[in-house]
Formats: structure tokens, C-alpha cells, sequence
């Protein structure tokens, strides 16, 4: 199938599922990861691939695209990393983007991050009912699971 030119693309997986161009970053994959920062600050201007590279890891470390790592990343480097490969699709993750708010007034554009930042509470809400159920309901296990849980954010 040929390659096409995708400009704009925000979503790595549609990316790949298209079977668009893509040049290969996962090495930033590999430097977040081995850095262990506790907090990432992504700074680039505007159209840099900020939202790309954020959907990139989503798609990484994701247990919503466990299963998925040879169709996804199989052709590009980080994929040679048996250590990090381990990790695809094994994390609960939060993916937060302020990409799609292009409102012109304050008050409209402050009405769409607080929709997003609702949808990242939805999304914690629904990890911690399944840490819950990991943990088969037993409350001393789940809360020890859950206080584990909220050290790695």
C-alpha cells in the first residue's frame, strides 16, 4: 500500500492505521521513560507535533492499546527495546490536550477546558472503581492498590 502524506495529524494510531509518513520519534519514548521526571513540560510553538508526540505515548503506554504494539510501533525503533516493548499497553494513562479549544472569547474557551478536565476526572473514576474490582472488593487491599496507584501520577 503507498504511503501518504497526512498534514495536521494529531492521533498516532489513526496515523499509522492510514499508513501515513511518519518519521520515526520514538526515542522520545525511551528518554521519558529512563528519565522518570515527575512532571513533563513539552514546550514547542504552534504545529510542532506537541499533540502527535502526546498520542504517541498514550499509544505506548496505554492498557487501551494493549495488544496492539506490533501493528502500532513494530516497524520503528523503540520497538527493538525488549525492556521498554514489556511496557506497551500495561499503564492506565490520563491523556490530557488542549489542542482542540480554539474558541475566540474566554468564557467559551474556559467552558471547553473544563470539559476536558471533566473527562480526565470521568477517566481517574473509572481506574479507581478498577483498581477496585482488581482488587476483588477487599477494601484494605484496594486502598494499599490505590495509594500505589496515586504515587505514580
Amino acid at each position: 500500500m503507498k504511503k501518504t502524506v497526512s498534514i495536521g495529524a494529531q492521533d498516532f494510531a489513526k496515523l499509522r492505521e492510514q499508513n501515513c509518513f511518519y518519521v520515526d520519534k520514538t526515542a522520545l519514548i525511551r528518554e521519558w521513560w529512563e528519565n522518570r521526571d515527575d512532571v513533563t513540560l513539552i514546550t514547542r510553538p504552534r504545529r510542532f507535533g506537541k499533540t502527535l508526540n502526546m498520542s504517541m505515548l498514550e499509544c505506548f503506554f496505554s492498557n487501551k492499546y494493549a495488544g496492539r504494539g506490533e501493528e502500532l510501533f513494530g516497524d520503528l525503533e523503540i520497538w527493538k527495546d525488549e525492556k521498554l516493548r514489556a511496557e506497551q499497553g500495561q499503564w492506565p494513562v490520563v491523556f490530557l490536550s488542549f489542542a482542540g479549544i480554539k474558541e475566540t472569547n474566554c468564557q467559551d474557551a474556559l467552558t471547553g477546558i473544563k470539559k476536558q478536565l471533566t473527562r480526565c476526572f470521568q477517566l481517574l473514576r473509572f481506574y479507581k472503581e478498577y483498581a477496585y474490582r482488581k482488587c476483588g472488593g477487599h477494601e484494605q487491599l484496594y486502598e494499599r492498590y490505590y495509594a500505589q496507584y496515586l504515587q505514580q501520577l
